[in-house]
């Protein structure tokens, strides 16, 4: 018998020693949403310091030569010798194509991408990324993706970085599951009541729902309540959660409405603006539930809370008095603007549920010395929560219903308009004027005749498939050696102009003149991505005629710009 002959089973070699890593994500939930040719993706940004956030959060960095080197490209080729994949969908059958894309120095600058496509049965994949071919104008690490055939898959993925020799990475960290029944979780919950105020409309909509009668219930917002984060979106949001858990336990054959109007990085500016369209959806829907969550979009609130309290005095000025909750949800630094919006909330007697008081107390906490929920297990990023974050945003939100159910006495309520504002109330009759509905205005829209159908989009209510956010816009292409401008004449008192962002240099600043003096240079490159961006043009105190005009800046004539439309005030 030869020596190959008698060969059993041959050992295998020795692993090859692990290289120092840390995670950037760690089961982390996803979910293919559905693109327009057939396949699903699951989008994860890591540009604007997210990446460094999630090293910190998922990985336990604190390292600040290595939090330096995460976000560029030339860093993070220093720093990262390979990239390690894991993808787990229940089935095992699924191939996914895991993408890291970087962005280029400027606007359409080649830029490298990272792929492999693997089977997601939960085994490993290791990218050498010596093995790329990288590109010179390759600026910042810019976004990651999970790429699936079809839409709608859910999974898990794990992603580390194998660090180059030099580098050392800090111990990985496993949480413990959530004990959701545990004393410590509900003590944590109820910490969110930062105040009850007058429970009577809130009471109110849980005995609708008690006596067999159908109930709707709104939330308005940024990301947040638009459910990033949440896998998948239009399920595990907080506000569907929410409704679902509302509906278990109080409603009583009745059916439980949802209406859900997140829109992401947009504050309760514009929040205002969309109102009527969005939440009372032009008259047709009279919720009993109103929730605002603007708490972690207002920093860039050019008014500092007048808007918001405007919103707020708009929910509280409907006939039907429905129940309005203040909600301040809260970002991985342990920050909100709750200390700004919740004198708001004081002047009106309204409930208000912070996320904040709940979560940061106990995210310095020890395992078994007081921590329920660590930040890597609420957060999906720096800003979202993830579906445990939903959840207790959920459960938070939950026990204000309770308090207000099992209350049985309440203080008249007064007339709460006549009160004082807060801040201010300055927009609080603010309209949507757009092209559906130009009534109200005379137009002549020059060289801006087209209709501009790359928009922000939304999941709205619970709908996984997103809408176009403002469709009925003015839009210049850009083509014209003498563009003509927009011209319109309304009358009012205040006026926002609001216009679309984006992320590509084929779009130009406009010059916007109120009554022959120029006032605003809007430019859409500033936020660098799609969205729709509402800006004060005029802030008068008396009903007057005024003539808006709105050209391409010199020098930017053949460049585009959409008007998303505007914020009327009488």
């Amino acid at each position: 018998m030869s020596i190959e002959e008698r060969k059993g089973p041959v050992a295998p070699k020795d692993p090859t020693k692990k290289r120092p890593y840390f995670y950037i994500m760690q089961d982390k939930q996803i979910f293919a949403a559905p693109q327009p040719d057939g396949r699903g993706i699951q989008f994860i940004f890591e540009d604007m310091g997210r990446l460094p956030d999630s090293a910190k959060l998922q990985g336990n960095v604190t390292d600040e030569e290595i939090l330096n080197l995460l976000p560029t490209a030339e860093g993070f080729r220093k720093l990262v010798h390979s990239i390690g994949v894991c993808v787990t969908e229940e089935s095992g059958k699924e191939e996914v194509n895991f993408v890291l894309q970087m962005y280029g120095q400027n606007q359409g600058d080649p830029a490298t991408i990272v792929s492999k496509r693997f089977l997601a049965d939960g085994s490993e994949q290791i990218i050498d990324l010596a093995e790329i071919d990288w590109c010179d104008t390759d600026k910042v690490v810019g976004q990651i993706r999970f790429e699936f055939d079809k839409a709608r898959v859910q999974a898990i993925a794990d992603v580390c970085l194998y660090l180059n020799d030099g580098f050392e990475a800090p111990e990985q960290i496993t949480d413990s599951a959530v004990d959701f029944a545990s004393d410590a979780y509900k003590e944590m919950i109820e910490r969110s009541v930062m105040q009850k105020g007058n429970l009577e409309r809130l009471h109110k909509v849980t005995e609708k729902a008690k006596n067999g009668e159908d109930v709707t219930l709104s939330f308005i917002g940024g990301s947040i309540t638009q459910g990033a984060g949440a896998i998948p979106i239009h399920e595990k949001s907080y506000a569907r959660i929410y409704a679902d858990a509302f509906e278990e336990k109080y409603a009583n054959g009745g059916k439980v409405n949802l209406i859900k109007a997140g829109v992401g990085g947009t504050p309760s500016e514009l929040g205002m603006i969309r109102f009527e369209r969005d939440i009372l959806r032009d008259g047709k829907e009279k919720p009993d539930l109103i929730v605002i969550e603007f708490a972690v979009n207002d920093e860039g609130d050019e008014t500092k809370g007048v808007c918001y309290e405007s919103l707020v005095r708009k929910c509280l000025a409907l006939p039907w008095k429905p129940a309005v909750v203040l909600l301040f949800a809260v970002f991985s630094y342990d920050w909100n603007l709750q200390d700004r919006l919740g004198p708001v909330g004081e002047r009106y007697d309204l409930p208000m549920v912070s996320v904040l008081d709940a979560v940061s107390p106990q995210f310095t906490c020890k395992p078994g010395e007081g921590r329920v929920i660590s930040k890597k297990q609420f957060f999906y990023d720096i800003y979202h929560p993830s579906n445990l974050g939903h959840q207790v945003m959920c459960d938070c939100l939950m026990k204000m219903t309770a308090e207000a159910d099992a209350q049985t006495e309440f203080e008249k309520e007064d007339d709460l308009l006549g009160r004082t504002p807060a801040i201010g109330a300055d927009f609080e009759k603010v309209y949507l004027l757009d092209r559906k509905d130009i009534s109200s205005a005379t137009i002549e829209e020059g060289s801006f005749t087209g209709t501009d159908n790359i928009l922000q989009m939304v999941e709205m209510d619970s709908e996984v498939v997103p809408v176009a956010q403002f469709p009925n816009n003015w839009h210049y292409d850009g083509e014209s050696d003498d563009p003509k401008p927009f011209c319109m004449k309304i009358s009012c008192t205040k006026l926002l102009l609001v216009m679309k962002d984006s992320g590509e240099n084929i779009f130009g600043t406009a010059e916007v003149y109120v009554d022959g003096r120029k006032v605003l240079d809007a430019d859409p490159l500033v936020n660098g991505w799609t969205h729709c961006n509402p800006l004060i043009i005029l802030n008068g105190a008396e009903v007057a005629m005024h003539e808006v005009e709105i050209r391409m800046a010199k020098g930017h004539e053949h460049k585009k710009f959409t008007i998303l439309g505007f914020g009327v005030v009488l």
